[in-house]
């Protein structure tokens, strides 16, 4: 019996698909769930998947490109609907608001090579276009060489881009703010007109919330504190990490008040709002980012990151 593992998934919406796998000749169940089928650019996907299975990454192929790519970590058992204790693997996989809308596959990749595709679709969406004027100070924090940021850049990245082993959060967000007046949504089109009569363009990674200096910002969910320090471009910043390649980001506080390595719990005091960093006014700047591509906030104010029981309910109804 071949080793090589050969399928396609073929998936309905928020309906499992029970697949036979076959591994030196012994018969193993996988079982899974996707949720949504259709999303939209920016939003995310996430991907339930039965422990047994051997998944170890999940990337998203459109127009045989691969966009985004997630790690699989372990999720605690729960009692199944039909009494066992049924553990899981998941994943959450962003789709890039530069994604082009059409069909799209989900390859689930093993430690040897692909175990299958999960076909989904990409619908349309449209983004709001804005222009921002920047004086000559807020041009040279942009756009001027300056080793100090390009140390502060690499290591962002280097946060945002691992995965680490812990789940601290699984429901929705909360807003970290009680205002909802916002001045931009996640990705607007973004035209910078320097001073020096240079222009750039760019697509805005999160929400900014029109808020006056010292409004209370708190957290979204809950998580570890990976991040909390001053830096040239996004000003006092607040990073907490609340599962594994998910990570919510807070920019431009007047104020920090938690510390790197501390838990937080959703609600939790971060800082207090401001206009530091590059920022033409006070306000606060709110991203999520999963597996380092930003994605849309609202999206996991709408519906649970990673909702167990329906998760559950689809893989072993």
């Amino acid at each position: 019996m071949s080793k090589n593992i050969r399928l396609r998934f073929f998936i309905l919406p928020f309906v499992y698909l029970l697949l036979t796998l076959t591994v030196n000749a012994q018969t193993l169940p996988a079982r899974y769930a996707v949720i949504p089928e259709n999303p939209r650019p920016g939003e995310p996907v996430t991907i339930g998947i039965s422990a047994n299975a051997g998944a170890k990454s999940a990337a998203l192929i459109v127009e045989g490109k691969r966009l985004t790519r997630a790690a699989f970590f372990p999720v605690p058992a729960e009692s199944a609907p039909n009494g066992g204790q049924q553990p899981f693997m998941a994943a959450v996989l962003a789709v890039p608001a530069t994604a082009k809308p059409g069909s799209a596959v989900i390859v689930v990749e093993t430690a040897t090579g692909n175990l299958g595709e999960i076909a989904i679709t990409i619908t349309g969406r449209e983004f709001i276009s804005e222009v921002i004027e920047l004086n000559p100070v807020l041009t040279g924090i942009r756009t001027e060489p300056d080793p100090q940021k390009t140390a502060e850049a690499d290591h962002l990245w280097s946060i945002l881009n691992r995965s680490g082993a812990d789940s601290y959060h699984f429901g929705a967000f909360s807003p970290p703010v009680s205002s909802t007046r916002r001045t931009s949504f996640f990705g607007d089109r973004r035209v910078y007109k320097y001073s020096n009569g240079r222009s750039d363009v760019s697509i805005h990674a999160g929400i900014d919330y029109g808020v006056p200096k010292g409004t209370e910002v708190t957290a979204c969910g809950q998580g570890r504190v990976v991040l909390a320090r001053n830096r040239i471009v996004t000003g006092n910043s607040v990073i907490i990490e609340h599962l594994p390649g998910v990570y919510s980001l807070y920019y431009h506080l007047d104020k920090i008040e938690v510390t790197e390595g501390a838990l937080v719990d959703s609600g939790s005091l971060l800082g207090l709002s401001g206009a530091t960093g590059l920022a033409t006014g006070p306000h606060l700047h709110w991203e999520i980012r999963v597996s380092g591509e930003n994605t849309d906030p609202d999206a996991f104010i709408a519906r649970p990151i990673l909702d167990k029981e329906t998760i559950l309910g689809k893989m072993y109804p």
